[in-house]
């Protein structure tokens, strides 16, 4: 996801900015209430982390002004200001989650994939084909393409593919693999994960000019184009 991340305490900005790009997204920063509004009424974000608190324009303003402009990105507040009554000022003003600090960033990237997961489902019908650059595939036919070209897939590479796309650019993590994949919520302590990953690599990316399936070392894996 492209995010932006309106904080004015630099620290924190660096802190949440580390851990967004960690996890695959890209990040644009706005370090005071006029920067943040200007960036999120001009460029096209999937999500806005917003602090409440903010020199020049607050918070809440921002949130009004964009929903006032019928901008529906959805908002994520941040705020040390964690009484009932705050946070259901911030929702009222066109908020959609709100996360009071100090916060883990692991929690952080689970709001943040809970109100994209929500919002996809109020606009748009079921997926049925997914879609990362040239690599395409139908989830009703159970087929995959890259550039035109089928790709066979064993029953367990297509579930594998599947999930990946599903968090295209984004780090996948063994212990993600795991369980959304194979259904483990503990580690078999075996190289499953490595020899799928192995042959998945070998028929999508055979013969391909630009590789998509990437090892992140010590993380993970990802899914996509290589990042400049």
């Amino acid at each position: 996801m492209r995010i932006l991340v309106v904080e004015d305490d630099r620290e924190v900005a660096r802190f949440i900015e580390r851990g967004l790009k960690e996890a695959g997204h890209t990040v644009d920063l706005a370090n005071d209430g006029r920067d943040g509004l200007f960036l999120a009424m001009s460029e096209p974000y999937q999500a806005v982390v917003l602090d409440r608190m903010l020199p020049h324009v607050d918070g809440l303003a921002i949130l009004r002004a964009l929903r006032g402009s019928s901008i529906d990105t959805p908002v994520l507040i941040l705020s040390a200001l964690g009484d009932v009554d705050d946070r259901v000022a911030g929702l009222r003003a066109g908020g959609d989650d709100y996360l009071v600090k100090p916060f883990a960033v692991s929690e952080l990237l689970a709001r943040l994939e809970v109100l994209q997961r929500r919002i996809s489902a109020n606009t748009a019908g079921p997926v049925t084909v997914l879609r990362v650059a040239d690599l395409e595939m139908d989830l009703l036919k159970r087929n995959v393409k890259r550039a035109g070209s089928k790709i066979d897939l064993q029953p367990k590479e297509f579930q594998l593919l599947e999930f990946l796309m599903r968090h295209a650019d984004q780090v996948v993590t063994r212990t993600m693999l795991l369980e959304g994949v194979w259904d483990y919520h503990f580690d078999p302590r075996t190289n499953v994960i490595d020899v799928h990953i192995s042959n998945l690599r070998a028929k999508i990316d055979r013969g391909a000019t630009q590789p998509l399936l990437h090892t992140v070392r010590g993380s993970g894996y990802r899914l996509g184009l290589a990042s400049d």
